[in-house]
């Protein structure tokens, strides 16, 4: 459970790195575009695991790979932009969010199922 001091601080990091991606590192995703769906930080502030989604992509790991390659540039970009609120400025780590996707996937799931009809017994006998 997070307190509500890292929800916050996780909070304005979502909305920055956003903004950072969105203005200073667009090269990095090319025509995808990236969403920063979570970030949950660590209760001591120093660790922010960032969850991203992608959309239009067109290799997944590529963009990973290269936000880890980019990461001490991007953590710099950040620590300009949260200085005067945050002490300790986090260590970044990304991570591919694959809710949309397993979502989809029990979505079909479930437009799959054949279910059989009752036998002519109503429920509320059961």
């Amino acid at each position: 459970m997070e307190s509500k001091r890292q929800q916050k601080f996780g909070r304005q990091i979502q909305k920055d790195l956003s903004d950072i991606f969105q203005k200073e590192f667009r090269e990095l995703f090319g025509n995808a575009m990236v969403t920063v769906t979570d970030v949950k930080v660590s209760p001591d502030l120093s660790v922010a695991r960032v969850y991203l989604s992608f959309l239009l992509a067109d290799d997944v790991n590529q963009i990973m790979y290269s936000l880890s390659d980019k990461n001490k540039a991007i953590r710099n970009a950040l620590a300009n932009r949260i200085r005067k609120q945050a002490r300790i400025i986090p260590h970044l780590g990304f991570y591919l969010d694959d809710t949309a996707a397993y979502a989809a996937k029990i979505e079909a799931l479930f437009e799959g199922l054949v279910i059989p009809p009752s036998d002519g017994i109503p429920s509320e006998e059961l």
